[in-house]
C-alpha cells in the first residue's frame, strides 16, 4: 500500500481538476456549435527520478507513484514501483505495476528486468497513463527510459485492462498523484521526484497540458 509522502520542498501543486474544468470550458467555448460536452477519455503523468547514491546491498531506495481515475484511493487506483516489487512477495529491484480496489489487490505486473538500482545520479524518466474505452479502464506505464532497466514501458508487461463502468475521467486529480507517491525506503538515496506534466486527452481529440512540475521529493 501507498504511505502519504510529506513533500521536503515547498511545490506549486495545483488542482488539477480546477484546471481541467477551466479548460474544458474553453475549448467548449471557442466552438461555434458544441453538440456535446467534450470528456477526459485519457491522461498521461510524466514523471522524472533522479537518484543520489543507490545501495544495492540494502535494496535502497524503493520509490512508489500512485495514480488514480476517481481522485482518491478508496476503490480503484495504481501504484508504479521502482527498484522493489512487494506483491504477492517481496522482491529487491525491477518494476512492478500493482491494481488496487481500496486493501484488495486486482492485479500485478512485473517487468522482466529485475536489476537492482546501482549508478549514483541516475536519471529515470517515464509515463503514467489511464485509459477508458468501450467499457475498459486502462492503466499503463509508457516510454520509460533507464540505465539500469533499459526502455521499459509499452511492451504490455506494465499493463492492466480491467471492466469499468467509467465512462470519462473527469474525476481525475493530480493531487491524489502527489500526495500518494513517493520514497518509501531510502529517501536521503533519492535527489529528487518530480511530477513534470500531466496531459488531459478530450474525447473532441484535443489535448490539454499542464506542464506546472509538482516537486514530491527533493534533496538540495
Amino acid at each position: 500500500m501507498v504511505m502519504a509522502n510529506h513533500c521536503t520542498l515547498a511545490a506549486r501543486c495545483w488542482s488539477s481538476r480546477v484546471l481541467l474544468t477551466l479548460l474544458i470550458v474553453a475549448a467548449c467555448s471557442s466552438v461555434a456549435v458544441a453538440q456535446t460536452s467534450p470528456t477526459v477519455v485519457r491522461v498521461e503523468e510524466d514523471w522524472e527520478l533522479v537518484i543520489e547514491t543507490p545501495d544495492p546491498g540494502s535494496d535502497g531506495p524503493q520509490i512508489t507513484c500512485a495514480i488514480s481515475p476517481l481522485g482518491n484511493l478508496d476503490s480503484l487506483y495504481a501504484t508504479f514501483e521502482l527498484n522493489h516489487q512487494s506483491e504477492l512477495t517481496f522482491e529487491a529491484g525491477g518494476l512492478q505495476l500493482q491494481i488496487w480496489d481500496g486493501e484488495v489487490l486486482l492485479s500485478d505486473k512485473g517487468y522482466p528486468n529485475r536489476n537492482v538500482l546501482s549508478q549514483a545520479g541516475e536519471v529515470i524518466t517515464w509515463t503514467q497513463c489511464l485509459e477508458v474505452q468501450n467499457d475498459t479502464v486502462t492503466f499503463e506505464v509508457i516510454n520509460g527510459i533507464s540505465t539500469t532497466w533499459g526502455n521499459f514501458g509499452g511492451q504490455g508487461y506494465l499493463k492492466a485492462m480491467l471492466s469499468t463502468t467509467l465512462t470519462d475521467l473527469g474525476s481525475y486529480n493530480s493531487s491524489v498523484s502527489v500526495g500518494d507517491s513517493g520514497v518509501s525506503y531510502g529517501g536521503n538515496r533519492v535527489s529528487s521526484l518530480v511530477l513534470k506534466s500531466v496531459r488531459f486527452h478530450l474525447s473532441t481529440g484535443e489535448v490539454i497540458e499542464d506542464d506546472v512540475p509538482k516537486v514530491i521529493h527533493w534533496i538540495e
